[in-house]
């Protein structure tokens, strides 16, 4: 459904993509998972014809995105990171804008527009005006104008950021919805649990690259971390971090937690306790939790998915 190979975007002297590959079957759902500035906005945006590639090769749905970006877009729905409608128009007339530009049939469109709005919640409040509109609801009625013309592939991006609970959670379920439906999903976020939860396959991008891309269990495996010791400490500060990264390669710290990525939690658990102990570390509990995203990531690229 989409093949991307060697794509690279330079912005002067920045390098934004450092020739990413990767392969989308019909149906799947792929999520772009990685920090701000990683380079997945670039990526969705590439791939959505708003921004043009310096160098690669993208088909999607069949169509040479360079030859063709007509046919592309009307494969394509987009769901942008900024909310993109009209504060003065209805939740009504924003989707008959939007509609309008893939040429949907007027009486068609309208009867798209009711079926979105029931969908996500808000045909009660179809003529009220953007502007008196939620946080939340905006990016619900954004979603929907670019399911309207009812395409193969939608790309999100960052589709939940800042929402209120109600509305994140009947995103949720008409995600699931339509990839049940057999909709293939580009999605982009930086909350482990929103891929953990719909994600077939994972590209882990940071700093312009795909570190590593697969279902979750191969990037576990890929990572070689099977469990995090979490030490909470009264008195860490930079000094005393500092010496105990000196002696423990994959660790992060949070405030006052320190994270201890393990292949074997048990028998590193005495370890980390006596060099604690040695440098002045004074614990106050400690816990040891399975591998999710968050750890793979930062086995992976050294860093916090929120960095």
């Amino acid at each position: 459904m989409i093949s991307v190979s060697n794509l690279r975007k330079k912005y002067d002297a920045a390098e934004a993509l450092k020739g990413i590959s990767f392969e989308i079957q019909k149906g799947e759902f792929f999520g772009l998972l990685g920090p701000n500035g990683a380079g997945k906005t670039t990526t969705i945006s590439i791939l959505s014809t708003i921004v043009e590639p310096s160098q690669g090769e993208i088909s999607i749905a069949g169509f040479d995105l360079k030859k063709n970006p007509t046919a592309c877009k009307k494969n394509i729905g987009v769901v942008p990171q900024e909310i993109a409608l009209y504060n003065d128009l209805s939740a009504f007339d924003n989707l008959l804008f939007w509609g309008s530009l893939y040429q949907v049939p007027v009486e068609v469109l309208k009867k798209r527009i009711d079926e979105m709005l029931h969908l996500f919640g808000l045909y009660e409040r179809r003529n009220e005006k953007i502007k008196t509109y939620s946080g939340g609801m905006k990016r619900r009625i954004n979603i929907a104008a670019a399911l309207l013309h009812q395409p193969q592939i939608i790309f999100m991006d960052e589709p939940t950021v800042g929402i209120d609970p109600q509305s994140r959670n009947l995103i949720y379920e008409v995600i699931a919805k339509l990839h049940q439906e057999g909709m293939t999903f580009v999605y982009t976020t930086h909350y482990m649990e929103e891929a953990e939860r719909f994600c077939d396959r994972i590209g882990i991008m940071d700093n312009g690259q795909i570190i590593a891309q697969g279902t979750l269990e191969e990037l576990k495996s890929l990572s070689k971390i099977d469990e995090t010791i979490v030490v909470s400490f009264s008195n860490l500060d930079d000094v005393l971090f500092q010496q105990l990264a000196t002696t423990h390669n994959s660790i992060v710290r949070e405030d006052g937690v320190v994270r201890f990525l393990s292949s074997d939690a048990k028998a590193d658990l005495s370890t980390v306790i006596l060099e604690c102990n040695r440098i002045g570390l004074s614990i106050t509990h400690i816990d040891i939790q399975g591998v999710n995203l968050e750890t793979i990531f930062l086995s992976l690229t050294g860093k916090q998915l929120r960095d």
